[in-house]
């Protein structure tokens, strides 16, 4: 290949800037140009402040150090999402979603053990937080990385200010990898006779941006992706009933900084709860067929004590669904762009960074052409679907009385692979097994849909519940519990951890 390759990414952002890192990092030895337009008076959404340990991935990858991206980016350690309220079985009325480990697989087995033979009758221990370290972690406020004499990494995501994520991330893809920022609003799209994107048109009409590759980061309204190529939308409105939320910033909680994600149920959806080293981010996720945005902002306010504060919300639109194939010709979907599922996972940059690593992949192994175009798309349309079952499944598997929890928990359109979890789990099958056999392990390992499911209190009810038989391997949870205790010894606080990268 001799023609250098241009890429054109409309939309900055964290989704866009990434974009334009990664494509600039991996196409290093190769002829590439790398131009992303935004325009300046577009804001960015900016609804979750949370990931998963694929950013961790991501960042390495750039050879972006914790020092200098996380101060920056007022950025946090997270070691799970706690979920508070979802429940109301006695015993089990919150639980801790921790992020998958190698040191897991001393603890994991057992737990699983367990929680079939809860499922089974037996009245054994099968609670996840007292199982995993992470949970561990989070209630004592302890930093997930650990001294230099233990063994085991720990899995872990962040928590940051998404607007600065964005910003670091632009000056770093245009002082160090030569992206070309053009801050301008694009007035339309120039297509070729094939149908495929030429080039951007900027406003007045008089100049444009011509590329090879175009990827669309303009948020929900999918400028390139829908309005210029009309790729269908395919809405998950039918499970997922969210479709709007209210953010409301509060000042930084007091005492030892948190590395947990807390979401807590309300009337109507739930809250979000997440620790940044100046402020704490909150909002409310919730659906707008069950309350008002007024009703919604002011039971926000309550749970929060900011009933009387001074303090502006942010009320925001959410279109949760994916288009039908997130690269059509030669543009590529990506953010919001490309689909939505809310923010209750924390799922968002992860699929963009597997979205992005997977499409220049498939360029690269094919001289920049499009062969592994469709196999492509049906593995991001599959993660999409697997990530949604998921966050149906927390919905669907809800103990909570009102009208939205009762809607969540009884309706039924669930998927194939989802109905086929449930019904292992309620019969008292091998889950792990079972997940691997669907090969939904890809999205969400044994492990979480364990927690889950347990997590929830999904049992028995206690009265039906007989002594373990004398024979039953049963684990000494005083040996985990010790076990779990002097692991933590090994892990600093959390704001010392901090304190530590503002120093280096």
């Amino acid at each position: 290949m001799t023609a250098a390759r241009r890429f054109v990414i409309l939309g900055g952002g964290t989704a866009g800037w990434m974009a334009a890192a990664l494509i600039a990092h991996r196409c290093r030895d190769h002829p590439i140009s790398v131009t992303l337009v935004e325009s300046p008076e577009i804001g960015i959404i900016g609804v979750g402040e949370g990931s998963t340990p694929q950013l961790k991935v991501f960042f390495d990858e750039l050879g972006i150090a914790e020092r200098e991206w996380m101060p920056a980016c007022h950025a946090t350690y997270k070691t799970g999402i706690r979920f508070a309220g979802w429940s109301d079985a006695p015993g089990f009325e919150s639980y801790f979603h921790p992020f998958q480990s190698a040191l897991d697989g001393h603890t994991a087995p057992t737990f699983y053990f367990h929680t079939r033979a809860r499922r089974t009758g037996r009245d054994v221990a099968a609670h996840p937080d007292r199982f995993f370290l992470g949970a561990r972690l989070a209630e004592a406020r302890l930093g997930p990385v650990p001294g230099e004499n233990f063994p085991f990494d720990l899995g872990y995501g962040y928590h940051f200010d998404a607007t600065l994520v964005g910003q670091f991330l632009a000056a770093h893809a245009t002082t160090k990898l030569g992206v070309r920022h053009v801050p301008r609003r694009v007035a339309g799209v120039r297509r070729d006779a094939g149908g495929a994107i030429a080039a951007l048109v900027l406003d007045g009409g008089e100049e444009e941006i011509a590329g090879d590759f175009f990827i669309d980061a303009s948020g929900f309204r999918a400028s390139l992706i829908g309005e210029a190529l009309g790729e269908p939308f395919e809405s998950f409105a039918g499970n997922l009933f969210n479709n709007a939320a209210v953010a409301l910033p509060g000042a930084r909680d007091e005492g030892a900084t948190s590395c947990e994600t807390v979401s807590t149920a309300l009337s109507c959806g739930w809250a979000w709860r997440i620790p940044l080293t100046g402020r704490t981010g909150n909002g409310y996720v919730y659906s707008s067929d069950f309350i008002s945005a007024d009703a919604a902002e002011t039971e926000l306010r309550r749970h929060l004590g900011l009933l009387d504060a001074d303090v502006e919300a942010r009320h925001l639109s959410m279109r949760v669904g994916q288009v039908r194939r997130s690269w059509v010709a030669n543009c590529l979907a990506i953010g919001l762009a490309q689909g939505f599922i809310e923010p209750l996972e924390a799922t968002a940059l992860h699929i963009v960074h597997a979205t992005l690593s997977g499409w220049i992949e498939a360029l690269l192994a094919d001289g920049f052409g499009p062969a592994h175009r469709d196999q492509f798309n049906a593995a991001i349309h599959a993660r999409y679907e697997g990530i949604r079952d998921y966050i149906v499944c927390h919905y669907r598997m809800n103990r909570r009385d009102g009208d939205y929890w009762r809607a969540n928990a009884e309706h039924d359109v669930l998927s194939d692979n989802l109905k086929a979890v449930m019904t292992y789990w309620f019969r008292g099958g091998e889950l792990d097994a079972e997940v691997a056999r669907l090969g939904i392990d890809r999205y969400y390992a044994p492990l979480s849909w364990h927690c889950l499911l347990a997590g929830y209190g999904q049992f028995p009810e206690a009265a039906r519940l007989q002594p373990p038989e004398p024979d039953l391997p049963l684990a000494d949870m005083a040996k985990i519990d010790r076990f779990i205790a002097g692991c933590a010894l090994n892990f600093p606080a959390h704001d010392d951890l901090l304190a530590q990268l503002e120093e280096a």
